[in-house]
């Protein structure tokens, strides 16, 4: 069930919004329905939908349990540019 919002935003913004949404041929709702899904999804990491190569990288490699990785990135990086 979908429920009215009320917003206030600059006139010239509605109207350049209007025009994007109409040059994809979604309604105004949709997109700032979708951008909130979006924004909100953050919050929620099970909610993260993976690409079908993400997918297929899973479980492909198991890290040490005593790897810390912000260490070995910094010793990389080090060696990269030091």
């Amino acid at each position: 069930m979908n429920t009215k919002l009320t917003l206030t935003i600059e006139p010239t913004i509605i109207e350049k919004a209007k025009k994007y949404a109409k040059n994809k041929g979604r309604s105004l709702s949709y997109i700032i329905e979708n951008y909130l899904k979006v924004i909100t999804k953050e919050d929620d990491p099970e909610s993260i939908e993976l690409t079908p190569i993400v997918k297929s990288l899973q479980g492909s490699f198991t890290a040490p349990k005593n790897f810390d990785i912000k260490k070995e990135l910094a010793k990389r990086l080090k060696e990269k540019y030091l």
